[in-house]
């Protein structure tokens, strides 16, 4: 996930790191149950994603010219994504989420775009559309070995506006863990995304408002 150079700093200790690392545990063990559990429970087979549901954000980014955001800013008010600061990645299933109810037959295709720009974010998904903003977390570069980096970490969001069958998770949280490869090393999001970021993040999305 990218945010802008204000919003995080990107290896600064916080003074809920304790809280944090349990928060972190405890969604990771959360994650792996809902992953790995041949019993795990699937949403009910309606339009409604269960909670938590999970998304993964994959693909290169690309930036979105002004005046060239997605139609009626998909109903959204909290973020303009015609405003140029935006960039995209597409969105893929994978748990509780309306099209992909039953995982033993996800077909691997894109649901939707993910958006992200100034601190805040929007996803683009089946039955409705969520904006976000940042509000904790950071990177930790590794040099790929290739002349590009691989920025690693994980950040907490808070849910600003959701509409249609996402309307219930106003109010709750994001908690996502993030791969990002920067295609040329350096400064994280130098010259992004222009000079090449490739994303893969997980994002744990519930109703639950963590503090």
């Amino acid at each position: 996930m990218i945010t802008n150079q204000g919003l995080l700093n990107q290896s600064k200790p916080s003074e809920h790191e304790p809280t944090n690392q349990r928060r972190r545990a405890f969604i990771g063990g959360a994650l792996a149950a809902l992953l790995a559990s041949p019993g795990r429970v699937k949403a009910e087979e309606t339009d409604v994603p269960s909670d938590p549901f999970i998304l993964l954000l994959k693909g290169l980014y690309q930036s979105v010219p002004v005046g060239q955001g997605p139609k009626s800013n998909l109903g959204l008010t909290t973020v303009n994504l015609s405003n140029g600061m935006f960039s995209k990645t597409q969105i893929y299933p994978v748990f509780g989420i309306p099209d992909n109810k039953d995982e033993d037959k996800h077909d691997g295709k894109a649901i939707g775009t993910f958006y992200v720009g100034g601190g805040l974010c929007a996803y683009d998904l089946p039955g409705g559309a969520i904006a976000m903003r940042f509000t904790g977390g950071g990177f930790t570069p590794h040099l790929d070995g290739m002349g590009g980096q691989y920025d690693e970490g994980t950040f907490e969001l808070t849910i600003l506006e959701a509409t249609g069958v996402y309307s219930a998770f106003k109010g709750g949280h994001n908690h996502m863990v993030d791969r990002l490869h920067q295609l040329v090393a350096g400064p994280i999001f130098g010259g992004f995304p222009s000079s090449g970021y490739v994303e893969f993040c997980f994002c744990i999305i519930s109703q639950y408002p963590f503090p």
